[in-house]
């Protein structure tokens, strides 16, 4: 027996040994990794056209310009003057109107900005025009503080333009004969005077087709009855749009630029409560200087192109006038 099983164990492990020379199976392949993705070309840095960085140069001169007070360089930072006029489209070439400039706080700006290269004209209510003797002596100081103001620099102010108008039948110029009419807070003046239809009526007359009306004001609270706040020196927006509309214009845009949450509208003098007229004087002037200038609407409205000037308005009958405020 013990002959037998020593043949039959051998055989059992060669057995083995042969099972082991089997090819080995090829191993799956690696499924392949995916490609790296492509970097994505660099975005090349925006080129400014050279006319516009020579614009927007020339803006940054002006707004240091030395002939402006620290005064008036420090409410730059109520009034926005270089994102108010980039908004209504101001660019070199073009014809300007300033309706009822007040001191000439945006006449430093523009009329150094155009000169040479467009032309500026400022439109002056005509104080023998006005409607009450106040008025009167306000508008006949006031115009030959800025006429004065433009001969005494002929550096800056040399190529402006003076023009006047009646009180109550407002006319800038020939008809269409304009690029942009401007006017910052001056319509509720005219509200008082009875011709701020007229006023827009006569923006649309002397725009060229296509032109641009810049429009800011201090701002009423939506809904407001103008009849209550006419005295605040507030207006409603959508009253202003009104205006401009019924005179043929189209608004193609609103800016919050001139914006002041912070203004509540309620004030004992109105918006002269504010800086920088501080109606009131020292009473709670911190407070007042906390909130700032007034919240403002900024509109543009156009002249559609193919659009002839509107018939000259009617004058209506004069009320008795305030003088005039900013």
């Amino acid at each position: 027996m013990q002959k037998l099983a020593l043949p039959f164990a051998l055989t059992l492990v060669l057995a083995a040994c042969g099972g082991n020379n089997e090819p080995a199976k090829p191993a799956a392949p690696e499924p392949a990794k995916p490609a790296a993705p492509a970097a994505a070309p660099a975005t090349p840095a925006p080129t400014v056209a050279p006319e516009v960085a020579a614009w927007e140069k020339r803006m940054d001169e002006v707004l240091a310009g030395s002939w402006r007070s620290d005064a008036n360089k420090a409410r730059d930072a109520h009034r926005h003057p270089r994102e108010t006029l980039a908004f209504f489209g101001l660019k070199p070439g073009q014809v300007v109107i300033e309706v009822t400039p007040g001191g000439g706080w945006y006449t430093e700006i523009l009329a150094p900005l155009e000169k040479g290269v467009g032309r500026l004209a400022v439109a002056l209510v005509d104080s023998e025009s006005a409607s009450s003797e106040g008025t009167k002596n306000y508008l006949a100081k006031s115009n030959a503080a800025l006429q004065e103001k433009l001969a005494g620099d002929k550096e800056r102010y040399g190529e402006v333009e003076v023009r006047q108008f009646a009180q109550g039948l407002p006319k800038f110029g020939d008809s269409n004969s304009a690029d942009v009419v401007l006017t910052f807070r001056n319509v509720h003046n005219f509200m008082n005077w009875n011709s701020d239809k007229a006023l827009f009526q006569a923006a649309f007359d002397v725009l060229k087709p296509g032109g641009v009306l810049g429009v800011t004001d201090h701002r009423a609270a939506p809904g407001s009855d103008i009849q209550k706040i006419k005295d605040s020196g507030y207006i409603p927006e959508e009253y202003v749009i009104k205006l401009a509309t019924d005179a043929g214009f189209v608004l193609e845009a609103k800016s919050e630029i001139n914006a002041n949450p912070k203004d509540t509208k309620d004030y004992e003098k109105g918006v002269w409560t504010l800086p920088p007229s501080l109606a009131l004087g020292d009473k709670d002037k911190e407070k007042y200087v906390a909130i700032g200038e007034s919240d403002r609407m900024t509109l543009k409205f156009v002249k559609p192109a193919g659009t002839a000037a509107a018939p000259a308005a009617a004058p209506a009958p004069a009320p008795a006038a305030a003088p005039v405020k900013e």
